[in-house]
Parts: structure tokens; C-alpha cells; sequence
């Protein structure tokens, strides 16, 4: 499965850029259901942030919290309620999110759900996809199931997630941006979906692009973006990129 999502990267050092004075942030990749990944990492994160505790600390997640990894519930509840109280968070939506909350009131959606991974959610609210004479039979029951099970906190957090967010000389998205589009007038599915068009454009944005969404081996630099989704839920490496002033490095597990 990995294979097929992978792909092959090149690294050119990005464009100068920089966050404000005072600041260090993480940004965290696909998560994808590994609570055990995100706990090692916000440890090291912590351990990290302990040279800086006189500048202001925030964490920004790029999305796709759910699906394949065995704990999508853990995460949510851990991202709504757990993370450490001496940071800022930014949690963005990706499209597993968007796909996760369709399912709540769009059957048509669910084949396509399950297919990327929603049976592995559902398991982690302790849904079992029941056997059913037809296919929409058996996804009503299972919609009807999440319905109840999703803790309304849970659902709060969904619902709530913003679509992008810029840092002094960044942006920070799911999966990219659509070029030669003004970033104020971007479109909400080009920023959780799209791929190759964002991916192969040399373009200068106006502003260097962190994303995560297309799995790479190592982190990805090019000189118009930075892509850090490492196939977590697949590789047990989950990664963070952290900025402080024109800096850059990177946290793994």
C-alpha cells in the first residue's frame, strides 16, 4: 500500500523565509490513527521546546488524524483535549477529516471512505461493519453507529478544523494550493486534495508552502514548498518540522 502512495522526492533548499521574533513552532505531519507516534513525538517535542522556554511555542498539525492506524479515537481525543498546556495549537483538516465528516450525514460517500481507511476508524469507536444483504444497508448501519459512538466533543474538534494558516513567511496547508491562484482566494478542496499540479509547479507562491498529504521517505524540499508527511501509519516514523526564525530542522520518530 505504501508503495502505491509514495512519491519519489527531490530536495532544493527552499526559499528564505522566516517566522516572527520570538517564535518556534512545530508543524506535524499525517498522523493517521498512530496515538503511540504522536505521544513519542510530543515527547520529543517537549524535550526540544525546554532550550526555548522563553519564546512563544505552538504546534501546528496539517491534518489526516484518521484512518489507517488502529487509533484514530485516541488522537482526536488526544489533539482535543491532551496536548501540552504550554503551547499554542493550530489543528488544520484533511481529507480524511472531510471525508470522516461527510460519512456523518452522506451515505454515497462511505464506499470511498472505507476504501482509504474508514474501517479502521470505525473500528476505534468500537464499530464492527455488520454483515448486511446489500452494501447501503451495511454503510446505514455503520453511519447510524458512528452517529452514536462519536463523543460530541469529538465531533466539535472536526467541525472546528480550519483549512490553512500563515506564519510570517509560510503557509501551512493539508495537501497544497492551487498555483497561479491568489492564497486569499484559494479553494478549500484544492487545500485538503490536490497533488500533482501543486507538487511539479515551480512557481513562487509568496509564501514557502508546509504540507503534508504525499508521502515521501525523508521530508521534501523544494524551493516553493516543504512536505512532511513520512507514511506514518505505514513506516512508524512520524516527523515534525521546526521553525525558529530564518531556521529550519526536523523531529522524527
Amino acid at each position: 500500500m505504501l508503495m502505491g502512495l509514495l512519491r519519489r522526492q527531490r530536495q532544493v533548499e527552499p526559499t528564505r523565509a522566516s517566522v516572527p521574533a520570538g517564535v518556534r513552532l512545530y508543524a506535524i505531519g499525517d498522523i493517521h490513527g498512530r496515538l503511540d507516534l504522536l505521544d513519542h513525538l510530543l515527547d520529543l517535542i517537549q524535550e526540544d521546546a525546554a532550550s526555548g522556554s522563553d519564546l512563544d511555542r505552538y504546534l501546528v498539525f496539517l491534518g489526516d488524524y484518521v484512518d489507517r492506524g488502529d487509533d484514530s479515537r485516541g488522537v482526536i481525543d488526544r489533539l482535543a483535549t491532551g496536548l501540552p498546556p504550554s503551547f499554542g495549537a493550530i489543528h488544520l483538516r484533511g481529507n480524511h477529516e472531510a471525508t470522516m465528516l461527510r460519512f456523518l450525514a452522506d451515505l454515497t460517500i462511505g464506499t470511498n471512505w472505507l476504501n482509504f481507511g474508514g474501517g479502521a476508524t470505525l473500528a476505534s469507536y468500537g464499530i464492527t461493519l455488520p454483515s448486511a444483504p446489500n452494501p447501503a444497508i451495511m454503510l446505514l448501519a455503520a453511519q447510524r453507529a458512528l452517529r452514536e459512538q462519536l463523543p460530541p466533543a469529538h465531533r466539535r474538534f472536526l467541525q472546528d478544523l480550519r483549512t490553512s494558516v500563515t506564519v510570517g513567511d509560510y503557509l501551512f496547508v493539508h495537501a497544497g494550493i492551487r498555483p497561479g491562484i491568489p492564497l486569499d482566494r484559494q479553494d478549500d478542496h484544492d487545500l485538503m486534495w490536490i497533488r500533482d499540479e501543486f507538487l511539479e509547479s515551480p512557481k513562487d507562491h509568496g509564501k514557502v508552502v508546509i504540507h503534508g498529504h504525499t508521502i515521501t521517505f525523508e521530508p521534501e524540499m523544494r524551493a516553493n514548498r516543504i512536505g512532511i508527511d513520512t507514511g506514518a501509519f505505514a513506516t512508524g516514523r512520524l516527523t515534525a518540522l521546526v521553525l525558529e526564525g530564518d531556521t529550519r530542522r526536523f523531529l522524527s520518530t
